[in-house]
């Protein structure tokens, strides 16, 4: 593999507005900070209002072109798109590894998976179907599908490869344009991914990158009348802001937000399999993933059989560098992210849990400069606990024992969030109840996971609305437009 460095100087560090690399008009540049090293790896264009505007405006002129192009055309260039980043995937996967921190394979799926995002689209995008509907004599009922217009994409740093390609590959496919604002810990997956959408041909404004002052672009993108859609995914909190900011101009909004997952393992599960799933789904990125499992859920019955399997698979956990061979958790994203996570801890022992492995942060050695914390699992966690209720985005497993179906349904549900769930049972009958029970967008049954390109991804209640992948994603970047052809006057 090539040195990080050579990676690095691949990836573009301006702006990418109307087909054009720019510097921010005010010069301003920020840093960009590898999280398993805390060292200044790049530096980075910081734009605001007047770059947003500016990219607003070029998405608006090319618009007109990509929607007009034939769908062979569109599928060409996504197709090319997606062969690209294929090609290109180990680059892709390092830059990730680099200033994002998770595992090099853990990346490279990243990438490949939005490689296929990308090429599954290709060929959606001929399947935006509209409908007839059977009219009074001399009339024909027809209703279409039609882009939006502009779309603003707002994505986050712990998936900055996949969530930008699961926004684009949709809004493209509509036959939409874009104005992209990555997370400003994660730019340079950003910056690579435009570098490809240019070198496949993308017609220039289709797809633009602001990088920057959050707020300011954020708020440029939801007043704006130009953009019609924002698609966001992040906190719940700032999912909030936007949607009110976007109240005024009655755009669509998408928004995939906080998740606190519940797993659940009744008695009849089979262990070994439950305890291989929890770890891989818990560690991947480090907890830092809102699908994560994040209340586990024991019967009693089998509690002290599957915690001491648990302790044992998790004490096997390596964290690292994800550059280095074997590493299964990288780093924390930032400072403050340690310090949530402390507190949480803190407070479940405080209130009666047990700490069984883990706990702290890790400061020896290689970790000294980086944002490591130890793979944690706490017994006998309760509703008494903020971490029952409080989203954690890290790697700390609580185990809460419960006794009967109805009861575990009960404290499943007692959370404002409703994205993902998780529960394993060879109970068929069970299986039907509690799926049917769980207040979630996405139920997993005997699996960890609930995404895939070709099924809807999204939650309820304070996790958001709105779908990504499958054909439902594409249904949120068009309008349907009614047409009554009178053919009998």
């Amino acid at each position: 593999m090539a040195s990080k460095d050579s990676f690095l100087e691949q990836a573009p560090k301006q702006l990418f507005i109307g087909g054009k690399w720019l510097d921010a008009e005010s010069g301003a540049v920020d840093d960009v900070v590898n999280p398993a090293t805390g060292e200044v790896i790049a530096q980075v264009a910081r734009g605001s209002v007047a770059d947003t505007e500016k990219a607003i405006e070029a998405a608006q002129a090319a618009f007109p072109i990509w929607a007009s192009l034939d769908v062979d055309d569109r599928a060409n260039v996504l197709r090319r798109v997606a062969d690209l980043i294929t090609e290109k995937a180990d680059e892709l996967a390092a830059i990730l590894t680099i200033e994002q921190g998770k595992p090099l394979a853990q990346a490279k799926g990243e990438v490949l998976g939005g490689a296929e995002s990308v090429r599954w689209h290709a060929e959606e995008l001929r399947r935006v179907y509209g409908e007839t509907i059977p009219g009074p004599n001399g009339h024909l009922f027809l209703v279409q599908k039609e882009p939006l217009g502009v779309v603003g994409a707002i994505t986050p740093w712990n998936f900055p490869s996949s969530m930008i390609t699961r926004k684009i590959s949709p809004a493209l496919a509509g036959g939409n344009a874009i104005v992209l604002k990555p997370s400003p810990e994660t730019p340079l997956s950003a910056t690579a991914l435009m570098k490809i959408f240019q070198e496949a041909g993308i017609p220039d404004g289709t797809v633009n990158l602001v990088m920057g002052d959050a707020a300011a672009i954020g708020k440029t993108l939801t007043e704006s009348n130009t953009v019609r859609k924002i698609t966001f995914t992040g906190s719940t909190a700032v999912g909030k802001r936007l949607f009110e900011q976007s109240a005024d101009t009655l755009k669509k909004v998408s928004l995939e937000l906080g998740g606190h997952a519940p797993f659940i393992v009744f008695d009849d599960a089979p262990l070994d399999k439950v305890v291989n799933d929890l770890v891989a789904a818990k560690f991947r990125n480090n907890g830092q993933v809102c699908t994560s499992p994040n209340r586990i859920f024991v019967h009693e019955s089998i509690s002290e059989a599957f915690t001491e399997k648990l302790v044992e698979a998790v004490k096997s956990v390596k964290v690292g560098n994800g550059l280095d061979e074997g590493v299964l958790a990288g780093p924390l994203i930032r400072e403050d992210a340690l310090g949530k996570i402390q507190r949480q801890v803190d407070d479940s022992v405080a209130k009666g849990a047990q700490l069984l492995i883990g706990g702290k942060r890790l400061t020896d050695g290689a970790y000294a400069n980086g944002y490591f914390y130890a793979p944690t699992v706490l017994g006998g966690v309760s509703t008494k606990m903020a971490i029952f209720y409080q989203e954690t985005f890290g790697p700390v497993i609580p185990l809460i024992p419960f006794a009967d179906t109805d009861e575990v349904i009960r404290m499943a549900n007692d959370t404002n969030y409703g994205l993902a769930s998780y529960f394993y049972t060879l109970d068929l009958k069970r299986i039907a109840k509690v799926s049917q029970g769980l207040q979630y967008g996405m139920v997993g049954v005997n699996s960890n996971t609930v995404a895939f390109t070709q099924t809807p991804f999204g939650g309820v209640k304070h996790s958001g609305f709105g779908r990504e992948n499958g054909h439902q994603g594409i249904d949120d970047y068009v309008n349907t437009k009614f047409v009554n052809l009178n053919y009998g006057i």
